[in-house]
């Protein structure tokens, strides 16, 4: 057992989960301590020793459940990556388990490797490049987040921290000298004239400063959310640490201010200081309550100067939308510019349906997908254009009524 729990301490490190050879020996201690007799003892023992963050677990279900069921993981796991046909009435259950690329791999990895726990190889193995992990740059930027392998990620986390998003720069009410402005500065030209003491006065002259407006970050958490959140919180973390004025909020059930914690350098150390705080991941959704706190706690506070808000969320909603569409209307109008990202808008003909969606779409102005890496680098050209507030959001199909 001591042996098996090592390959598997090796097959979650190679599909991204960080385990060392101190958390295989507690692993085996956890188990000797809950023993064998329940099948839930042992998942929980070494859930508890080997997942550390909260995106963590879906990887770690799925390979616990393909490694401990069939010793024989590689028949089993070359039958799952087989190209899959479904049948028109085939409920959609059945494609949400689909396994994680980069379990897939981890497992395929280890067989491949020789590391087969319990009896010797026999026969010649065939070996199926199933997973196809080549992947050029372009590719990279059109793959779903969900579909990408580990190598994958990593090249997309590496994109995401270069990412910079140029939000155009709006003037403020403050002024900055200039040698030849629109306004003559006073000020500047009697303290001029006072150093010169000559009889002729130096006008100077003044120009309103320019500066980019605050950013606000409002991104749901939920259950729904939860096979992007992993990838949102890189991206959170790459555009608080791009600039200064950026806000930071996660909600599920409740709303969570996490700035603080992405303004750590590390991008490990952030996530780990942001899984620590928000206690309602991958829980139900509960928007209307949720943009309430914030428009009571922090809009006066963090939306001055005309900030940008980036609403990034689903639109499916717990609550049926009570009082969404009143929270959603103050945001609009407290704030520059606001901006859903929806990663359903990746499927072609999508329509707000949902009553949060409904809700959400006429308060927005602009609605945009964020699924892949090539919606992100749209999203940078579209908060480089000029402001272009009211009007029908752009890239929302309504019904007609």
């Amino acid at each position: 057992m001591a042996e098996n729990i090592m390959y598997f301490a090796r097959t979650l490190r190679a599909a991204g989960i960080p385990v060392g050879p101190g958390k295989v020996l507690t692993g085996v201690r956890a188990v000797q301590a809950v023993g064998l007799r329940r099948r839930d003892d042992f998942y929980w023992a070494l859930h508890a020793v080997f997942v550390n963050r909260r995106d963590q677990k879906e990887l770690f279900d799925q390979a616990f459940h393909v490694f401990w069921r069939n010793p024989n993981i590689l028949e089993k796991m070359m039958g799952l990556l087989l190209p899959e046909v479904r049948a028109a009435g085939e409920s959609s259950s059945d494609k949400e388990k689909e396994l994680s690329r980069r379990v897939a791999e981890a497992l395929r990895a280890s067989q491949a490797g020789g590391e087969e726990p319990q009896r010797e190889r026999k026969e010649d193995e065939i070996e199926i490049d199933a997973a196809l992990t080549f992947s050029s740059k372009e590719l990279l930027h059109e793959m779903d987040f969900e579909k990408m392998s580990v190598d994958e990620t990593a090249r997309a986390k590496a994109a995401i921290a270069a990412m910079r998003l140029p939000i155009v720069e709006v003037p403020t009410r403050r002024f900055q000298a200039a040698p030849a402005g629109r306004r003559a500065d006073l000020r500047a030209t009697m303290r001029a004239a006072l150093r010169s003491g000559s009889d002729a006065i130096p006008l100077r002259w003044k120009n309103p400063r320019r500066r980019h407006p605050p950013l606000v970050v409002i991104c749901d958490v939920s259950g729904s959310m939860g096979r992007y959140t992993r990838m949102l919180l890189h991206f959170m973390h790459a555009i608080t640490n791009d600039r200064d004025r950026v806000s930071t909020f996660v909600f599920g059930t409740r709303l969570t201010n996490i700035t603080r914690h992405l303004r750590q350098k590390d991008v490990d150390v952030a996530l780990d200081k942001v899984s620590g705080a928000v206690v309602d991941w991958s829980g139900g959704t509960r928007i209307g309550a949720c943009l309430h706190d914030f428009n009571a706690k922090w809009s006066r506070r963090v939306l001055g100067q005309g900030a940008l808000v980036l609403f990034i969320s689903d639109g499916l909603d717990r609550d049926n939308a009570s009082d969404l569409a009143a929270e959603v209307e103050r945001l609009h109008k407290s704030c520059r510019r606001l901006i859903w990202l929806n990663p359903l808008l990746r499927y072609d003909g999508y329509e707000p349906k949902s009553l949060g969606a409904r809700a959400l779409a006429p308060h927005v102005d602009d609605f945009r997908s964020v699924h892949n890496l090539e919606s992100l680098s749209e999203l940078t050209q579209v908060l480089s254009q000029p402001v272009a507030r009211r009007g029908p959001p752009r890239g929302l199909v309504m019904e007609a009524s």
